[in-house]
């Protein structure tokens, strides 16, 4: 028992951990427009982020009890399946924040707790209904609604103000802005922080604390909220660049209704139950927006690397999770194996991380490469095809002349020498 009640206390602490690396790792889905168009300051935008997430995390249980209950058979699970579950979840959310790649936390834990269920005690351990209907299809449909809600509404944006001024509306929208991103916010400390309240009643579950379909203790609760919260404050400032700058360029009208239409998603999911990914609905969200502004150009090799990114996640944290259950099934030794693998492969990504460091400072930054070198985005096919049927915008004339100037006058001859008598 005295085993069991100390790796219980270390399942508890790893998804702390988790908790804290999704705060960080999804700061970008509430304030990375805000931040790129210049609404909030990056640290008051993270303090204010952080705080509401904390609010949002006492406002449902409904994801909670999806995940403690839903997505494995919680009969002849050991405790040790959720430390494995939880070590390549945050191995996974370590290394795309170490890539700026705004990957899902949420199938992160669901890939690693897959992974480890199923070494564990084989497919049948895994509920395969509630994994489509409430992770799988919610990935794909999620996305696509939010980024033609967030079009939709950037089109009729610009088409109701079409006659005013955008400097003169500019204020009213960052503080629409504002509003939206705190809206974000509260969604995802509704939906986010429930997954770790959900994965630490089943580790108590597992550990015969409680009993199987209990509801999350409110010391459970509490502690969630506070590490999704302190993670957010720390500011993932590397998917803030990408998810601001790297993905598309926003204008304070666009950020309103991505972070409107994203909101209104993940609200709605949490209230059912759906344990979506908020990063997928904010990063349709942004992406919509790029396209609804009238010459807006989204950069399509970045979001073809978050959607390599987004189909990676479950495979590659379930591939991590079952490993790490190997080594559990081993004994003390194993257990031991795996948090040394944890902490000196978090040691290694935070190292790499300190060689090119963003923070507060170099957020706003323009995109730039490995070497910190500012790139221009290449142009797609789509966006080479309109370059070649638009005519030139000011005319032949203007262009004939813009020729003739470049066409330097022939120097004036030297006069002649007199000749030397």
């Amino acid at each position: 028992m005295e085993h069991i009640t100390l790796l219980l206390a270390i399942v508890i602490v790893t998804a702390l951990v988790f908790d804290f690396t999704n705060g960080f790792h999804d700061t970008a889905n509430a304030m990375a427009t805000t931040i790129s168009t210049g609404a909030l300051k990056p640290k008051t935008a993270v303090a204010m982020s952080a705080a509401l997430n904390l609010v949002g995390a006492f406002l449902s249980v409904e994801v909670a009890k999806t995940i403690s209950g839903g997505i494995i058979d919680e009969k002849g699970i050991r405790t040790e399946v959720i430390f494995a579950a939880l070590v390549g979840a945050i191995l996974w959310n370590l290394l795309t924040w170490l890539l700026g790649l705004p990957s899902s936390s949420s199938h992160a834990l669901f890939g690693g707790l897959i992974g480890a269920a199923v070494m564990s005690a084989g497919w049948s351990s895994v509920n395969g209904s509630t994994v489509v209907t409430k992770v799988l299809l919610p990935a794909v449909a999620a996305p696509i609604v939010a980024g033609i809600a967030a079009m939709l509404a950037t089109r009729l944006t610009y088409r109701i103000n079409r006659n005013t001024d955008e400097k003169a509306t500019a204020k009213g929208y960052r503080a629409g802005q504002i509003a939206s991103a705190g809206l974000v916010s509260l969604a995802h400390g509704t939906n986010d922080a429930q997954k770790t309240m959900g994965i630490i009643t089943l580790a108590l579950v597992t550990g015969g604390v409680l009993h199987p379909g209990a509801n999350p203790p409110l010391w459970v609760i509490v502690s969630a909220g506070l590490a999704i919260a302190m993670g957010t404050y720390l500011g993932g400032w590397r998917i803030i660049r990408t998810m601001g700058k790297g993905l598309t360029e926003l204008r304070p009208p666009q950020g309103f209704a991505a972070q409107t239409g994203a909101a209104t998603v993940i609200l709605a999911s949490s209230h059912i139950g759906f344990s979506l990914s908020t990063t997928q609905v904010c990063s349709g969200s942004v992406m919509g927006a790029g396209l609804g502004r009238k010459g807006g150009v989204v950069r399509w090799s970045t979001a073809t690397r978050m959607a390599v990114a987004w189909i990676l996640t479950l495979p590659a944290a379930g591939l991590v999770g079952a490993g790490a259950e190997f080594l559990t099934q081993q004994g003390p030794w194993g257990i031991a194996a795996v948090a040394v693998l944890l902490i000196a492969g978090s040691g290694i990504i935070w190292k790499l991380s300190r060689r090119r460091p963003v923070d507060a400072h170099n957020v706003t930054a323009d995109h730039v490469t490995a070497d910190d070198a500012p790139v221009a985005e290449p142009a797609g096919v789509i966006t080479t095809a309109i370059a070649a049927v638009t005519p030139p915008p000011t005319g032949l004339a203007v262009a004939s002349t813009d020729l003739r100037a470049t066409i330097q006058a022939p120097a004036p001859a030297d006069p002649p020498t007199p000749a030397t008598v």
